[in-house]
């Protein structure tokens, strides 16, 4: 087989935004309709379909499972032009993908905010090939890297932020997801004495939150799931967030799972840096229904707009786009 093409951030930062663009628009159709599998299953199909056209030969390193638990988007499935079309492999690059089609089923079910579609591309090798089993994290801002311990007390970890970001620990606000397994968690939050707030749904945008000053988030804590935490990784990458991570097998098939995947060590703690190691980093997110960092697909008779996000590693780009999509009426007038 001919060597491929290398993976050029430039070129293929657009095509990923059409990605997340499509299951974004797709999902909104259904907001508010109270079936969040319905919502999920448009989204999945909707990026599928898109991510068929465009000119690479992509594996699925982190989706919707295995193939046995999910037709669309699983673990492991090839997309791309490479793979859908005939012709040389050598036209096109090798690229490693985690998707989340729907961050947000029930957000966008409920019509809640911070649903998004959610997308990172890297070269082969460049994101954690893992199971989507869980994950324990803490995600910061660049100020307390080296300042954190996953194991340490919470109140430790709390202390050592408001010493790094040069605020009294009363003034931090951490972001945790509400949930029975943090029950323990938040108590111990706030006996430290820091504010939380408490999500539903939408870890992912809180943590690329966490990594951007003016937010007033000032942490993310807790178990979530390990896609989202991969594709938190690529966007704090080029946000220049810091993250430490481990993953939390739910049982032993779990731990069989993560072995054959080449993960040798469950206790392994991650950062940022072993998740998404790829030089070539592209992160894509568009929003479904209005939220912290992005506005929700707003319909129109004749055509549509979104909101999206498209960051880039190595050319340190951070891009918010707001896209007019016509239907292709000539007699629409363009709405601004």
């Amino acid at each position: 087989m001919p060597e491929a093409k290398p993976f050029a951030e430039k070129a293929l930062a657009l095509e990923f935004l059409r990605v997340v663009e499509a299951a974004a628009i797709a999902a909104a159709r259904t907001m508010g309709k109270g079936d969040p599998t319905l919502s999920d299953g448009v989204a999945v199909e909707a990026m599928r379909v898109v991510l068929d056209t465009i000119p690479i030969r992509g594996t699925v390193v982190i989706g919707e499972g295995e193939r046995d638990e999910a037709p669309m988007l699983y673990i492991g499935e090839r997309v791309g032009l490479g793979y859908s079309h005939s012709g040389d492999a050598g036209e096109y690059p090798e690229v490693d993908i985690a998707v989340d089609p729907l961050e947000g089923t029930n957000l966008c079910a409920t019509g809640a905010p911070n649903a998004i579609a959610v997308l990172a591309a890297a070269e082969q090798g460049g994101l954690l090939f893992a199971p989507d089993t869980y994950m324990e994290k803490i995600i910061v801002g660049p100020e307390c890297d080296g300042q954190l311990d996953l194991d340490a007390p919470v109140a430790d970890n709390l202390n050592a932020m408001a010493r790094a970001l040069d605020r009294h620990i009363e003034d931090l606000v951490v972001v945790v997801l509400d949930r029975p397994r943090h029950e323990q968690l938040i108590a111990d939050i706030r006996r430290a004495g820091a504010r939380i707030k408490l999500i539903g749904d939408g870890d992912l945008s809180a943590g690329i939150s966490a990594a951007i000053a003016g937010t007033n988030v000032h942490a993310v804590m807790g178990i979530g799931g390990a896609p989202e935490e991969v594709l938190t990784a690529a966007a704090l990458r080029c946000v220049n967030g810091h993250m430490l991570a481990r993953l939390k097998p739910r049982h032993e098939r779990d731990v069989e799972r993560m072995e054959r995947m080449g993960i040798g060590d469950v206790r392994r703690i991650y950062t940022e840096n072993d998740l998404a190691p790829g030089q070539n980093l592209v992160f894509a997110a568009c929003g479904v229904t209005s939220g912290t960092l992005l506005d929700g697909v707003r319909f129109w008779g004749g055509g549509k707009r979104t909101h999206s996000l498209v960051m880039t590693y190595q050319w340190r780009h951070i891009r918010f786009i707001d896209t007019v999509h016509l239907d292709g009426d000539p007699d629409t007038r363009v709405r601004l």
